[in-house]
């Protein structure tokens, strides 16, 4: 079974999808994935698809949705009984269990793989680190399970899931410019100021490159636009690591050319009080 959360959901076994094409039931299974091999509480599935109206025949109902992704299993495996597919959804002791072999659910390999991205970054090789953040991120079709209704509980793990893939997008930017990729970032650092236009970390990091590039006028201009946009719609001034790296470029910084700095500290502490 490949089951798929990182965009819309997917979800094959023996080569055919399983994905229902009601909404609740699809809700059903989108949240069995994220939280595959492990127990998920009837109340917890529940309250994700009916919230706090939740209905008399609400126990009723999902014990349906769980017989038609059973069905549905027991089609996709060419079982003419629902043996197999009761042993892949199981009804454990106040909820359901989907069990599923290891890697078999995006989500999963994405985490694991931001796990080892982060440690190899903290341990100092870069490129390394380069290669799990780019594997993880390439796991992303699109934004996550857009094509199914989302309750309280998925939306809290989708959040958490878009932050995690911010913070390794930030993180792998960080590791290309210790490696001295300045010239070759550029292109994508504008591209992703433009689409998180207060995110100060990605506009360091633009400004890092633009300098290091040759370009130190690009980057003042970018300290700018960004400290226009903060002060207009925050009505507060840039962060101070973030102020101390625009007084570092107008006077020449000799720290800003060397990457060995960068390595010990993130751009934004390197320059913060």
């Amino acid at each position: 079974m490949e089951i798929g959360i990182l965009g819309p959901l997917s979800a094959e076994a023996g080569g055919r999808s399983i994905v229902p094409s009601a909404g609740k039931p699809r809700q059903v299974l989108a949240l069995l994935a994220v939280y595959a091999n492990q127990v998920v509480p009837v109340p917890t599935l529940i309250e994700e698809i009916w919230g706090s109206n939740m209905p008399r025949s609400s126990l009723t109902t999902l014990q349906t949705y769980i017989l038609q992704l059973r069905r549905l299993l027991a089609a996709s495996l060419g079982e003419l009984n629902p043996g197999a597919a009761k042993g892949i959804l199981s009804t454990r002791h106040r909820g359901y269990l989907l069990e599923v072999q290891p890697g078999a659910v995006d989500v999963h390999e994405y985490d694991r793989m931001a796990a080892e991205g982060h440690a190899e970054f903290q341990a100092g090789d870069d490129a390394e680190a380069v290669r799990l953040y780019t594997r993880a991120l390439e796991l992303w079709r699109g934004p996550g399970l857009v094509d199914v209704p989302v309750g309280p509980v998925l939306e809290i793990e989708l959040a958490r899931l878009e932050e995690s893939r911010l913070g390794v997008l930030e993180c792998r930017v960080e590791a290309e410019l210790r490696l001295g990729h300045h010239s070759e970032m550029l292109t994508e650092l504008i591209e992703l100021t433009a689409r998180h236009p207060l995110n100060e970390r990605l506009h360091a990091q633009c400004m890092t490159a633009f300098y290091r590039s040759g370009k130190q006028w690009r980057a003042l201009e970018v300290y700018q636009r960004l400290r226009r946009r903060i002060v207009e719609e925050l009505g507060i001034e840039p962060c101070s690591g973030l102020q101390r790296l625009h007084q570092a470029m107008l006077s020449a910084d000799p720290a800003l050319d060397n990457t060995l700095h960068t390595r010990e500290r993130p751009l934004l502490e390197l320059f913060a009080a």
